[in-house]
């Protein structure tokens, strides 16, 4: 058996909070698939960090997110920024995150970045594109991580190739979504 990629203790603590809430963990990242850029949607309220963050130790999947690098830097909190998966971003030179995002996926062997395109715990109908064009520069996928609160899963759906045509991708993606229950359904993908 693969030594695990995550803590063993919160794969444990991940596996309790499920039991608890009664929820169970659904899908998994194709063993292929070594980096990629992870959706997490719908984004409806602050529980879903938990939530996402249990189901990921669970899948024993290391996922990442970008911050501007002056987060990580900081003396008294970059530690533990660092600790919960951020990977710094310069942005000092005016360099953009999605430029900074490929950069990353050329520098690392595995990685797979979470992003939440709506940005906000409130409804939002248009999503930031920088995910998408992050994964179309750097040639990775796009995996669909979810929290159904109806169903009480949380997963990942299907690998999105982006095709390079934004609206009817993001579309098709709008569309798998649009089948998940946030904690706050008024709030979630429509």
């Amino acid at each position: 058996m693969a030594a695990r990629k995550t803590s063993t203790f919160w794969y444990y603590i991940a596996k309790t909070i499920f039991g608890v809430a009664g929820w169970k963990q659904t899908g998994q990242v194709p063993p292929s698939i070594k980096k990629c850029m992870m959706i997490a949607a719908p984004h409806t309220s602050n529980w879903d960090l938990i939530m996402a963050r249990a189901a990921f130790y669970i899948m024993d999947l290391d996922v990442r997110f970008t911050v501007k690098s002056e987060w990580t830097e900081n003396p008294l909190l970059g530690w533990l920024v660092k600790a919960i998966g951020a990977l710094p971003v310069n942005r000092s030179r005016n360099n953009s995150l999605v430029d900074g995002m490929v950069q990353l996926f050329k520098q690392y062997e595995e990685l797979v970045i979470l992003i939440t395109p709506e940005g906000t715990r409130a409804y939002q109908p248009k999503w930031r594109k920088g995910f998408y064009y992050a994964a179309l520069e750097a040639g990775v996928p796009i995996l669909l991580g979810f929290l159904d609160y109806q169903k009480r899963e949380a997963g990942v759906g299907p690998v999105f190739w982006p095709t390079g045509d934004y609206e009817k991708d993001l579309e098709e993606i709008k569309a798998f979504y649009r089948t998940k229950k946030g904690r706050f359904p008024e709030r979630g993908v429509r």
